[in-house]
């Protein structure tokens, strides 16, 4: 009996704290999730990693361009290494006419979320935040998902430092060779004049 009610008073001593994202209020699912300080990630690129969250798929990169897909949506992913290398911070001032405007500061990092209708009644999602942005064009019912999804997307982005600079290093990008793989070896001069060289 002792256990049970120490075991109980434990719980209630030690309680987790839930907080609840409202899906129907854009400041909310934004203010709520970049608040977070998650250390997830499931993605990786060049200097920089990522957490893409369930029900979004990554396709394919491009540079430091990912796209991903979810619901019928095309997610474009731009990380800027070079404006995170040099921290460089971009002003936003909010738009009256746009559904949907506010510049972001949480956590020390800065950003901004601007929305707009387009003429065939679809919404353009502009979400920048972290030195990362996500467009996304989509129907209005699927605003407060994507929105949802971009905020975990760019609040999980991670920098590192030394693939970054080695990366943007001028030294590295001028000794940089090009190799064609599909080229056969056996008409390349270079394996050639390796060939002469053992025998």
């Amino acid at each position: 009996m002792k256990k049970l009610l120490l075991l109980c008073s434990l719980l209630l001593l030690c309680g987790c704290s839930v907080v609840r994202i409202d899906t129907n209020s854009i400041d909310n699912i934004v203010n709520v999730v970049l608040s977070k300080n998650n250390d997830l990630y499931n993605q990786i690129g060049k200097g920089y990693k990522y957490y893409i969250p369930r029900g979004v798929s990554y396709m394919d990169t491009n540079d430091y361009n990912d796209v991903l897909y979810s619901d019928g949506n095309y997610y474009y992913l731009y990380i800027d290494v070079v404006s995170y290398y040099h921290k460089v911070v971009k002003n936003y001032e909010e738009d009256p006419n746009a559904y949907y405007s506010k510049k972001i500061d949480i956590n020390g990092k800065q950003g901004y979320l601007e929305i707009n209708k387009q003429e065939n009644d679809r919404y353009f999602i502009e979400f920048m935040y972290n030195y990362s942005k996500i467009e996304v064009e989509a129907d209005y019912d699927d605003i407060n998902d994507i929105v949802l999804n971009t905020s975990y997307i760019l609040s999980t982005v991670k920098f590192n430092d030394k693939v970054i600079s080695a990366v943007l290093d001028d030294e590295f990008l001028v000794s940089e060779e090009k190799y064609d793989i599909f080229t056969s070896k056996k008409e390349s001069d270079n394996f050639l004049k390796l060939e002469e060289e053992v025998e």
